[in-house]
C-alpha cells in the first residue's frame, strides 16, 4: 500500500495527513500523539475515526499540524484522518458520515469591529 494523503482544517488549524499500513503510531511533528495532545479527551477525538471502523493498531498516521488551538488542531486531525480513510476504502463513508466526521466545521471567530470594543460588544453608552 502506497502512503495516502489528505487535508483537515477547523478553525485556523491545518493538519496535513499521511496515512500508511503499519502498527498503529500517530506521529505529530515528530512528536507521540500522546504527548502532543497530554489530555486523554484529545487523544480520544484524534483515534475516534479507527475506533469507528475498528481499525486500532494498522495504520501509521505521520501529520504536519499547524496554526490554531490546541482543540481545534486535534479536530482538525480528526477530518483529515476520516478523509484518508475514505481515499482507502469508499465503504467507510457511511459509518464516519453519519458520526459527522466528514463536515469541515466552518465556524471561525467573528472580526472585531471598528468602534465596538469586540466583535458584538459595545463601549458602554453614557446618556449625559
Amino acid at each position: 500500500m502506497e502512503v495516502i494523503n489528505s487535508i483537515g482544517r477547523r478553525k485556523a488549524a491545518i493538519a496535513r495527513v499521511y496515512l500508511s499500513e503499519g502498527s498503529g503510531n500517530v506521529t505529530i511533528n515528530g512528536k507521540d500523539y500522546k504527548e502532543y495532545f497530554p489530555t486523554p479527551i484529545l487523544q480520544y477525538i484524534v483515534t475516534q475515526p479507527f475506533g469507528i471502523l475498528s481499525l486500532e493498531g494498522k495504520f501509521d498516521v505521520k501529520v504536519n499540524l499547524d496554526g490554531g488551538g490546541i482543540k481545534g488542531q486535534a479536530e482538525a486531525l480528526r477530518l483529515g484522518i476520516s478523509r484518508a480513510l475514505i481515499e482507502l476504502n469508499a465503504e467507510n463513508r457511511p459509518a464516519l458520515k453519519a458520526e459527522g466526521f466528514l463536515t469541515r466545521d466552518a465556524r471561525v471567530v467573528e472580526r472585531k469591529k471598528p468602534g465596538q470594543k469586540k466583535a458584538r460588544k459595545k463601549f458602554q453608552f453614557s446618556k449625559r
